[in-house]
């Protein structure tokens, strides 16, 4: 399954800052503020590309400085989100171990806020470094054991969290026939919320495909599942929100880390949910974006 890291105690935080040598990552004010928990309401990151060495910059963005600032502005909400989903490229490229002990230490003022945080993997990740970085989640119960998969529920919506790690450092993605098997059987199930499919991977079609290599498959599946209202992914690095022919909406989250195309917005964006809608906001890490605050409406495709 996704990795879930727990909330922490200030105790545990300042425990793990004075292990990692760390300056304190938020101040004791920021951190009670921020356990006011909105049930409706999550943060959705992707592409955070964290390198082991803090200072790395590319293509003039420093990744740490760059998650420091949502982590603070995550940590400064009057009312915390339900819980911070990363949708993968944790790791800067080819998920070495040092990548994700950065990362660990990056989202610990989190945990400490109260925020449980839920990290899935992309193409720039590595399954068994990943795991190592968290060993007590490794010996946990998973629904599959090599891959990593589940369902997190909020107030109005099931998200599943889905695997398209197929190969580090090969650029498209593949779910497989396991992994459709336990969301069909977790989706029939769960029939009554509706339900948000997260994965790193975008859509993708045709003989050069660098996104979802069985996005057929996965439409297949979720097309006639009416609770299935949107798909939500990374990977492109690019800000968008479309519809695909079934009324699913397909959201294409910005990256925390660095841009491809010169002019697009990096940061994350709030999610809160309704009944028959969610309502999307991006969130800039440069405040003075042109797009920094957009309101996104979606309403749900019937059933």
């Amino acid at each position: 399954m996704p990795i879930h890291l727990p909330t922490l105690s200030r105790r545990e935080f300042l425990k793990r800052c004075l292990v990692a040598g760390a300056a304190l990552a938020a101040s004791p004010g920021l951190l009670a503020a921020a356990r006011r928990a909105d049930s409706s309401s999550v943060a959705l990151l992707a592409d955070t590309h964290i390198a082991a060495d803090r200072a790395r910059v590319v293509r003039e963005v420093n990744m740490t400085q760059h998650l420091q600032t949502v982590t603070q502005e995550l940590l400064e909400l009057p009312r915390r989100p339900a819980g911070v989903f990363i949708l993968g490229d944790c790791a800067l490229s080819s998920g070495e171990s040092g990548d994700y002990a950065t990362l660990m230490e990056l989202l610990n003022p989190l945990q400490a806020g109260g925020l449980p945080v839920h990290l899935a993997l992309g193409n720039h990740d590595h399954r068994e470094n990943f795991w190592e970085a968290v060993k007590a989640q490794k010996a946990a119960n998973r629904p599959m054991v090599d891959r990593h998969v589940a369902m997190v529920g909020t107030s109005h919506v099931n998200w599943f969290m889905l695997d398209s790690l197929e190969k580090t450092l090969q650029t498209p993605g593949l779910l497989g026939q396991a992994q459709f098997d336990w969301l069909a059987r977790t989706l029939d199930a769960n029939r009554r919320k509706p339900a948000i499919i997260l994965v790193h991977h975008n859509p993708g079609t045709g003989e050069n495909n660098t996104g979802l290599k069985d996005t057929a498959a996965l439409l297949e599946i979720t097309r006639p599942r009416k609770q299935v209202k949107a798909w939500i992914f990374g990977h492109t690095h690019q800000w968008s929100v479309t519809e695909d022919a079934s009324g699913i909406h397909l959201v294409n989250l910005p990256p925390v880390a660095y841009i491809f195309r010169q002019g697009n917005p990096s940061g994350w964006v709030r999610a809160t949910t309704r009944r028959d809608g969610l309502r999307l906001e991006l969130r800039s890490v440069d405040a003075q974006h042109r797009q920094h605050g957009q309101v996104v409406d979606l309403k749900w495709r019937a059933g």
